[in-house]
């Protein structure tokens, strides 16, 4: 059977799922997720190597920002799904007064969603969620680069669900083209701006909606009166979390000259003591080990730590760079690597027309600083498609906040209910006594 085949018969399988209506049930959907969930944890030493095969990931990170972060968004809808599925009923008023008004939450149709490797598991299954809580179906393409994983879902996902309602179809570029012919009803895409645009014109060709989570060079901007302890603290497990290749990792930072010696001191210290024989996961490539070895070779600010690579094992040292400027080759593109250029400065006006001119509409931007308000009112002047004011990261695993991008960091917002409602068709109905 040709992949062709097989993408045809999946396709047409689902169709007639879809339409049979099985997937409306709300019992159906929360009985899928449950039995999800524990087919997940009953994998989860599969799914350590397979993370651990691929990209060096230790089972305490799987734990939180891969399985963890899987589990908890099926436990938001197990939670709460009965209620958000519930129709919206209500009097109308006005020249439509005496009759009802009745917004009802129903599925799409059939859905396509591709997976990136940097968090493949993650990143593949929690829109899954969504697509199955409002009663979807789907095809999934996990990541080629990470095909241990990639096997994984298949199997966990071949345990759990009926394969009209979920299936996995791996492989690469040809197998994508196959896909995006394919009339969904909606799409839904993780990875990069390149290829999002792609997915884009593809959904364009079928006048469906499409959801894209992309990336951008998130920037770190610390305040006078930041608590350089904590910023140290929680920017080197950030940054150098699977080896500086997450969306929201920060891309760069940004210290008022004042602090700029006190803040490489400890970052350096921290490094020494933490890092120093620590590995930080595996670069997907080594292809992309020599995009980032090019990246120091091309910079013309000073290399303080790291810098040291090997591509056999795929592993690069945790690296920091300091008196870079707004024009280096460590600021052109997104780094998606564990390197970590440093920006002093001394007005924060030219810190924010900076960004907006060099980086516009980054995925995150996060700010440090005891004062909150100043904080707020800062990242408020700066369009991105989320922040945080003293952490970073950590509000891309929260199922009760939206995450997604604006402008070149994507569109459409996922977890929790947002990811209920951006899979879910409202439709009005108004009911008029005979």
């Amino acid at each position: 059977m040709t992949i062709q085949t097989t993408i045809d018969n999946a396709f047409a399988a689902q169709k007639s799922a879809f339409l049979s209506g099985k997937t409306t049930d709300i019992t159906y959907r929360l009985e899928n997720l449950k039995r999800f969930k524990q087919v997940i944890l009953d994998h989860k030493e599969e799914i350590y190597q397979a993370l651990d095969s691929d990209l060096g990931k230790t089972p305490e990170i799987v734990d939180m920002a891969e399985i963890g972060a899987v589990t908890e968004e099926i436990d938001a809808m197990l939670d709460n799904l009965a209620q958000w599925a519930q129709d919206e009923v209500f009097p109308l008023t006005g020249a439509f007064a005496g009759s009802q008004g009745r917004i009802r939450a129903e599925p799409y149709g059939l859905t396509y969603i591709i997976g990136p490797f940097n968090y493949p598991f993650n990143l593949t299954l929690t829109p899954l969620i969504g697509a199955i809580a409002a009663g979807n179906t789907a095809i999934l393409k996990p990541s080629e680069s990470t095909p241990a994983t990639s096997a994984i879902i298949k199997k966990v996902v071949e345990k759990t669900f009926d394969a009209d309602i979920v299936t996995v179809i791996e492989g690469g570029r040809t197998e994508n083209e196959i896909l995006l012919a394919k009339p969904f009803d909606f799409f839904f895409f993780t990875g990069s701006p390149k290829v999002g645009k792609i997915i884009m014109k593809a959904a364009a060709d079928h006048l469906a909606p499409v959801v894209l989570e992309l990336g951008g060079k998130c920037p770190v901007v610390v305040f006078e009166d930041a608590d350089i302890d904590t910023l140290v603290e929680r920017l080197t497990f950030t940054k150098f979390l699977n080896s500086g290749q997450t969306c929201v990792a920060p891309d760069y930072l940004l210290v008022p000259e004042s602090l700029k010696e006190k803040v490489v001191e400890k970052l350096l210290a921290k490094l020494s003591t933490d890092y120093a024989d620590k590995s930080i996961g595996k670069v997907v490539s080594a292809r992309q080990i020599e995009t980032l070895a090019g990246y120091l070779t091309d910079t013309q600010g000073k290399i303080v730590a790291g810098g040291e690579y090997d591509e056999a094992s795929r592993q690069f040292a945790a690296t920091v760079v300091t008196d870079v400027t707004w024009d280096d080759a460590l600021m052109k593109d997104e780094i998606f690597g564990p390197i970590l250029p440093i920006i002093s400065y001394t007005d924060l006006s030219t810190v924010r027309e900076n960004i907006i001119t060099y980086h516009e509409k980054p995925l995150a931007i996060y700010a440090f600083s005891r004062d909150t308000d100043a904080a707020l009112d800062f990242i408020s002047t700066i369009q991105s498609g989320d922040a945080q004011i003293n952490d970073m990261l950590t509000h891309a695993m929260c199922p009760q906040l939206p995450f997604g991008g604006i402008g070149p960091s994507g569109m459409g917002k996922y977890h929790g209910k947002t990811s209920f409602d951006i899979y879910s068709h409202k439709r009005s109905i108004r009911t008029v006594k005979a």
